[in-house]
């Protein structure tokens, strides 16, 4: 496979800032560039030990707070706190289904800088604002109502 333009990105951001590129690093940031959804650091670890034999859980977590600190990954929390990892790092929002779990990109352009500017005054110093809709997707919602049709 051969490197990518975002892989040498990556090389180089970690060297400029005097940590080490490993297969480990490389591998994390590969899978999770080529998911097209959101997924958990146990997901992501399960697909990258195909890559990797070996690499450990808190391994794939260090390398995924790390790539969100250089900004080439979003957080996501989801119901029951747990975290799902975006690779979309471009302004957009969520929607989470609260029966499935499910995770959508939305566009909408709500205005941040009354949310930046509310978590200011509440004694925050903000780096960034998303807003996450939960409600019931589209699957669950005809599921939902079959149910009540059968009852």
């Amino acid at each position: 496979m051969a490197p990518t333009s975002t892989d040498e990105l990556f090389c180089s951001t970690l060297r400029a800032r005097g940590q080490r590129v490993t297969p480990q690093r490389l591998a994390i940031a590969a899978v999770l560039r080529d998911l097209h959804h959101h997924a958990t650091a146990e997901e992501l670890h399960g697909l990258v030990s195909a890559r990797v034999p070996g690499i450990s859980l808190p391994t794939v977590y260090s390398t995924l707070e790390l790539l969100e600190d250089l900004g080439a990954v979003r957080r996501v929390v989801n119901d029951g706190g747990t975290a799902l990892f975006d690779a979309r790092t471009d302004e957009h929002h969520h929607a989470i289904c609260r029966r499935c779990g499910l995770v959508v990109d939305i566009e909408a352009t709500p205005d941040q800088s009354q949310l930046l500017d509310a978590a200011r005054t509440a004694g925050f110093a903000p780096d960034d604002a998303q807003v996450v809709v939960r409600g019931v997707c589209a699957a669950c919602r005809t599921v939902r109502e079959a149910e009540t049709a059968a009852a």
